[in-house]
């Protein structure tokens, strides 16, 4: 056979088999079956996702600005437990962002476990949209933390009661509300005395309103 020929035999043997990888384990198929191997390896994503979460997106670990052992590990430390939070926070939050919540629906819409993955009625409804089954606008996770942070807390004092500080806080709107309900986080009342035991509130605002009488 010359050699030309043999070279295209082996391309077209090559071409044959082009976007075809094989995923591998040690497991037995009783622990880890051919589905939920694809599944693990495709998980990966999340990880890699984490990571450039905790170098560049958000929490930044880098540049590291430390010189002492020490003090390197407890900012790599910090950057961890910070993402820890923030996954959790994901987690509860997935209702009012773009996050599928349906992973049942999304997986069964898919052919295989190899077939690209698929968005649930429900994530499609949510995108294309704009809100949440509440009637709410749907948030990125990074736009949802923007809004919050516009909750407020002011320590007011007044001429007529200035060792008698009120702390005030903005009123949350129905977005705020809700985050707050899903991380289940309790927000403070609107106005609280820092001494009730001495003045109580209601008296602390009756001398407020009658000051300019």
């Amino acid at each position: 056979m010359p050699a030309s020929a043999s070279k295209t035999a082996e391309i077209a043997a090559e071409a044959a088999t082009d976007g075809i990888y094989v995923v591998r384990t040690s497991l037995p198929a009783e622990t880890l079956d051919d589905a939920a191997t694809v599944r693990s390896y495709k998980s990966l994503s999340l990880v890699e996702r984490a990571f450039r979460c905790i170098k560049t997106v958000d929490l930044h670990v880098r540049p590291v600005y430390h010189r002492l052992a020490d003090r390197v590990r407890a900012h790599v430390f910090l950057c961890m437990l910070a993402y820890y939070l923030e996954w959790h926070m994901r987690q509860r939050l997935a209702p009012m962002l773009f996050d599928d919540t349906d992973k049942e629906a999304a997986e069964a819409l898919r052919a295989s476990i190899v077939a690209p993955a698929q968005r649930s009625p429900a994530a499609v409804t949510k995108q294309t949209t704009g809100l949440t089954e509440d009637g709410l606008p749907v948030h990125s996770f990074r736009s949802l933390l923007a809004d919050l942070a516009t909750l407020a807390r002011n320590t007011i004092t007044t001429a007529i009661t200035p060792d008698y500080p009120l702390t005030v806080l903005t009123r949350p709107t129905p977005i705020q509300n809700k985050a707050f309900a899903l991380l289940g986080v309790a927000v403070e009342p609107v106005a609280q005395a820092s001494r009730d035991d001495l003045i109580p509130l209601h008296q602390a605002d009756f001398r407020v309103f009658t000051s300019g009488s």
